[in-house]
């Protein structure tokens, strides 16, 4: 039953199908986000009391989700890599780290950047989602630097997987922030009971972004991981005859 999981473990399998899989993720969400882009400026309605300022959803709401998607999927391959030892497991939470890194930033910059019409100031350290997100940069930075800091990989896999599991409980403070405190985001719009809370010609590009940008975070997570992979085996056969394999090419 479980034979999959094991097969999809090994290295040169998952370099192999990795390799099939990017142009499948990549080229549609860039596609989706080329059309999110232009729907979201062009054709979606100007809100009613953000006016032309609120387009900046389009790239915050894909990135405040991507940054808490990518730590998730650190801890569970962390997780996934102390419990049952796979190396390809270790391999994919730090592939994840600069991606949520990334993604993390970009949701504070274009936060930053929508609060300071809307609320006046560039940063509100008493605002919980604010401040549970800015952690959240800081656990991708420690966990960074961790890695960094331990030259045995293995040493480094171990210790950098505990803390990206002990870090995990920030993930839901973010999401549930503005319910349990009060807080100047506004509350959930797009899962809540009764459906969206958006109009439909904000809602259709919005989704769009979500799901390209997704999209593209998975091919770039691949592309990464397959490096990382490389870089791990180098020393391997599988490895070694793929790159004659390419010389005589």
């Amino acid at each position: 039953m479980w034979t999959w999981f094991h097969k999809l473990a090994s290295p040169p399998h998952f370099y192999a199908l990795a390799d099939k899989l990017i142009p499948w993720l990549s080229v549609p969400g860039y596609l989706l986000i080329a059309y999110g882009v232009y729907a979201g400026l062009f054709i979606a309605p100007e809100d009613y009391q953000q006016g032309d300022a609120f387009r900046i959803i389009y790239v915050h709401v894909p990135s405040a989700y991507l940054s808490m998607l990518a730590y998730m999927i650190m801890a569970i391959a962390g997780g996934i890599g102390l419990i049952w030892r796979m190396k390809l497991a270790h391999a994919v939470a730090a592939s994840c780290a600069p991606l949520g890194a990334s993604f993390t930033f970009l949701a504070l910059a274009t936060g930053s950047i929508w609060g300071r019409p809307m609320w006046g100031t560039w940063w509100e350290w008493g605002d919980p989602r604010l401040t549970s997100e800015l952690i959240l940069l800081f656990l991708y930075f420690g966990y960074m630097a961790l890695r960094g800091a331990i030259d045995d990989t293995a040493k480094a896999d171990k210790a950098s997987a505990v803390l990206a599991l002990v870090g995990a409980v920030n993930v839901p403070i973010i999401h549930f922030s503005v319910e349990w405190w009060s807080s100047l985001h506004q509350g959930p719009t797009l899962i809540k009971e009764g459906g969206p809370a958006i109009d439909p010609g904000m809602l259709y590009p919005l989704l769009a972004m979500i799901f390209g940008f997704s999209l593209v975070f998975g091919g770039m997570l691949l592309r990464r991981v397959r490096t990382e992979v490389l870089r791990r085996e180098s020393r391997t056969r599988w490895v070694k005859d793929m790159m004659l394999q390419s010389q005589e090419g």
